[in-house]
């Protein structure tokens, strides 16, 4: 039987006719100007993103645009791809009906051949996720069809679609969240129950901006004349679950339709406890870290992909990602009950045990915590307010603590937890000693002594003398920084009693050590030298090396303030025998830099700056010690008088300390800066003080620096 061609020209002849444009849209004027400029030119347009993000209303507003009907007149026509089964007779019968062909039911494309050739034609393919979903009983048909209706050159085809599997000729647009002023425009639009409100503000914030998930809440709040105390109260308390708008609109129900999804449900058993996964964590999932974090899914990778691809997440800065709404909902409710989230806390709590010191093998990979401390922070706040008993975990909260100290100097929003721990909590002295590290690195020396006060009392009610006289020594360390050489003497003699009464020879010699540092700080340089010379005596040929090491840097550093360069020289090159037999970065910086400064003060420039270049080649991602030895070089520069290199590196020792909010460093860095622009403006360098504050500064940080760690390693 022959099928003839009926044409209708009229918009308003489709039945179902399309969807007037929103009544309110905002924030998306450029994206909007961007279409219709594609439009006017006949280039296929996909609009890519997660279900709620406005792809629709944006169709709808191009769809009804004064440009566009100028351009298409009558011929715009828009198809609801989710409101027929998604088979290739079904759409074919929904093409024929909308473009107005008259042909019944159509069995392939050659019937609409003619008729979509005829005339300029702007086509939607609304929700077309429903039929293109790559993993759908006919989508292989489907999809033919449509990539070809995007290669009719009369034609400008816009689909908009969860899934980014679109025809390749389509240009693909990624519909973002909106702005803040633009969210709050649509909030209030519908709200209009209360003025401006950061309380409100503040939701919004917490929703990215999510279209839908801002509609929702507007539209509740409305319904129920709440005002924004109200809305903030029940925000708090439901979370998303509060985005039930009535008429069975809901954020749930959006999310759930795309994991209703062919491709989502041909994952695999784990696809929907990864993708909790991805929303617990505050980053997402490294890619990079994917393996190590769940060895138990050779397929992950690919898993992630599709998640992508259904816009269920997003990629960035190297993590897959998921807007806030979306993860609100996904969250595991009862993470102790996520086979997959419990895998990888048992991972990164693993990696966080490690033996940590600058010194000993794994310290560099180690610095995976930089990227992955928001992950880390948050898995720890989680799991201590599950169980606040648990060993495992207030273990990992430490070692946190201790790797944010090497590698990420911060503040942590596990503090009140740690300090609101009962006292006699096992955990308790070690998380307070690891945070009064984070402290110290941090410059706050106060705080640093606090919590040392603390862990002694601690430790002194268990009586655990090895662990006081441990505490004693950090404690002492804390005071001489605080510049209370005479209590910190008396505290690390008090040790040094405890570990004669243990018989602990090795503790004695460490104790002697952090005297000898306490009196070189008090300018008692002749005692300093007297006690660290006896630690050396306390210690075996073999078996201490790391602790010999220091001594012997340190005896040369105190030689070298005392002006027996010969003395001094020959500790350092003791120490840095031992140090490069060994390959101890840590150590290897901070001998190279001491004896850089040794040859400095005897006007030994070369060889000041090739120490200084090996203390360099130590540093590794330690941007604050590269900042010590760039300002130690710009010094022995302007030394030389070459001014020009000396300025250059002291501006990049500025820029570094900036960076760091290494207030100390940055001070003498700038105002070493202003001796060179001066002597630069002069054309004279002016006499510099060779063993002058910069330079105590650079001695004191070595040792200190070093002491922190040595007392560490000794603990663990």
């Amino acid at each position: 039987m022959g099928q003839c061609l009926i044409f209708e020209s009229s918009i308003s002849g489709e039945s179902p006719p399309p969807p007037p444009p929103p009544r309110a849209f905002f924030g998306r004027d450029e994206l909007i100007e961007k279409i219709v400029g594609l439009a006017e030119n006949l280039t296929p347009i996909a609009l890519i993103g997660a279900g709620g993000i406005g792809k629709t209303s944006t169709a709808l507003t191009i769809l009804h645009d004064n440009r566009i009907k100028q351009r298409f007149g009558d011929n715009r026509r828009f198809i609801r791809c989710d409101q027929f089964p998604p088979l290739p007779a079904h759409f074919l019968r929904r093409l024929s009906k909308v473009i107005g062909a008259g042909i019944e039911n159509p069995e392939d494309m050659a019937p609409l051949r003619p008729f979509l050739s005829s005339r300029e034609t702007l086509l939607i393919l609304d929700n077309a996720e429903s039929i293109l979903d790559s993993q759908g009983t006919c989508a292989q048909e489907i999809y033919a069809v449509v990539e070809e209706l995007s290669q009719f050159g009369n034609i400008c085809l816009c689909v908009t679609s969860r899934i980014s599997t679109v025809p390749p000729h389509c240009k693909v647009l990624d519909i973002p969240t909106l702005s803040i002023e633009a969210g709050r425009d649509a909030f209030y639009r519908i709200y209009q129950h209360g003025e401006w409100s950061d309380l409100i503000n503040d939701i919004l914030e917490q929703l990215d901006f999510h279209p839908l998930s801002i509609t929702l809440l507007a539209t509740v709040a409305q319904y129920n004349r709440w005002d924004a105390r109200r809305l903030a109260k029940e925000w708090e308390r439901r979370r998303t679950s509060v985005l039930h708008a009535q008429h069975n609109k809901s954020l749930s129900a959006t999310i759930e339709l795309s994991l209703a999804s062919p491709t989502f449900q041909g994952l695999g058993p784990d696809a929907r406890g990864l993708l909790e996964v991805v929303a617990f964590f505050p980053q997402g999932i490294n890619e990079d870290n994917f393996d190590w974090l769940f060895p138990t899914i050779s397929n992950g990778i690919n898993i992630l992909d599709a998640f992508c691809t259904l816009s269920l997440t997003y990629r960035s800065d190297g993590y897959v990602t998921m807007l806030a709404p979306l993860r609100d909902h996904l969250c595991p409710k009862d993470p102790p009950s996520s086979p997959l989230l419990c895998m990888a806390k048992r991972w990164y709590f693993d990696r966080l045990s490690i033996d940590l010191h600058p010194d000993k093998p794994g310290f560099e990979e180690a610095q995976w915590i930089t990227s992955e401390d928001t992950n880390v922070e948050h898995l720890l706040d989680v799991f201590t307010t599950i169980d606040v008993n648990s060993d495992d975990v207030w273990d990992a909260c430490a070692s946190f603590a201790r790797h944010l100290h090497w590698h990420k100097a911060r503040l942590i929003a596990l503090r009140p937890k740690i300090e609101g721990l009962p006292d006699d909590h096992r955990s308790k002295p070690e998380c307070l000693l690891e945070l009064s590290h984070l402290f110290n690195s941090l410059g706050n020396c106060a705080e640093y002594k606090r919590l040392l006060v603390h862990v002694l009392r601690l430790q002194r009610e268990r009586g655990d003398d090895r662990q006081v006289a441990r505490t004693l020594g950090h404690l002492s360390d804390a005071n001489q920084r605080n510049g209370l050489f005479e209590e910190g003497a008396r505290q690390v003699k008090e040790g040094l009693e405890i570990y004669k009464r243990l018989g602990d020879t090795v503790g004695e010699a460490e104790c002697l050590k952090d005297l000898g540092w306490v009196l070189y700080g008090d300018k008692q340089l002749d005692a300093a030298a007297e006690v660290v010379s006896r630690a050396i005596s306390l210690l075996p040929e073999k078996g201490e090396q790391f602790l010999t090491c220091t001594c012997h840097r340190d005896l040369g550093e105190i030689y070298r303030s005392k002006g027996n360069m010969e003395k001094a020289a020959h500790h350092f090159e003791v120490a840095l025998g031992i140090a490069s037999s060994f390959n101890w970065h840590n150590q290897l910086f901070w001998i190279h830099l001491l004896s850089a400064m040794l040859s400095f003060k005897q006007d030994r420039f070369e060889d000041t700056d090739a120490r200084i270049g090996h203390a360099k080649s130590h540093t590794f991602d330690d941007v604050l010690r590269l900042g010590v030895a760039m300002c130690l070089q710009a010094h022995s520069w302007r030394r030389q008088g070459r001014l020009e290199e000396a300025k250059f590196e002291a501006l990049r020792a500025v820029d570094l300390a900036e960076k760091l909010g290494a207030e100390p460093l940055l001070g003498k860095c700038r105002e070493l800066l202003g001796d060179i622009d001066q002597d630069m403006s002069s054309l004279v360098t002016s006499e510099l003080d060779d063993s002058g504050e910069l330079l105590e500064m650079i001695a004191h940080a070595a040792v200190a620096d070093s002491s922190c760690s040595e007392r560490t390693t000794e603990s663990e």
